[in-house]
């Protein structure tokens, strides 16, 4: 446990483990904890910052790169998108009711989800998912195939959903 407070004073920490077994009294005065968790909130923040700051440059990394394929197209927002496939019916509009077959990874390839792998496609509103397909969908025909490259701005954020494998600040593809 003293990996974790790396910067705590040793003896005094020894000093209070030898209180406690003697039963004296804490030399502390802090019952419920406060300064303790303070510590590892602020401990655990730090920690939250860095990783963050790691998935945003790896993300504006992979962002960069992907730019530079001669078939990506980018828009004004940062969407990446490839026409894999141009459709040849009707656009659909940011409130349209669409019906989609898809296959949404992680920019390293992993699958977080896919109406691919359920073997049926999945009908919603324009204005019910992300905004990176609700911008990326008005591109497409109905028929078309595209594969979008969604900036975290677009995706979720700091605030993928709990369980997921999406990071804070990833993009999706």
């Amino acid at each position: 446990i003293l990996k974790d407070f790396s910067e705590a004073n040793v003896e005094i920490v020894m000093i209070a483990l030898k209180d406690v077994f003697n039963g004296n009294p804490p030399k502390c005065g802090d019952p419920s904890n406060t300064i303790v968790n303070a510590y590892f909130q602020n401990k655990a923040k730090a920690l939250a910052e860095k990783e963050n700051g790691k998935n945003i440059a790896e993300g504006e990394k992979f962002l960069s790169d992907n730019k530079k394929k001669s078939t990506v197209k980018v828009t004004a927002s940062g969407l990446q998108y490839e026409v894999i496939k141009e459709g040849t019916g009707e656009k659909p509009s940011a409130t349209s009711k669409v019906k989609v077959h898809y296959h949404g990874t992680t920019p390293d390839g992993r699958v977080f989800d896919s109406s691919v792998d359920r073997g049926e496609p999945i009908e919603f509103g324009l204005n019910q998912v992300i905004k990176g397909w609700t911008e990326g969908l008005q591109l497409m025909k109905v028929g078309g195939k595209y594969k979008f490259y969604i900036p975290q701005e677009l995706a979720y954020g700091a605030n993928p959903q709990p369980g997921s494998i999406i990071k804070p600040y990833m993009p999706l593809v």
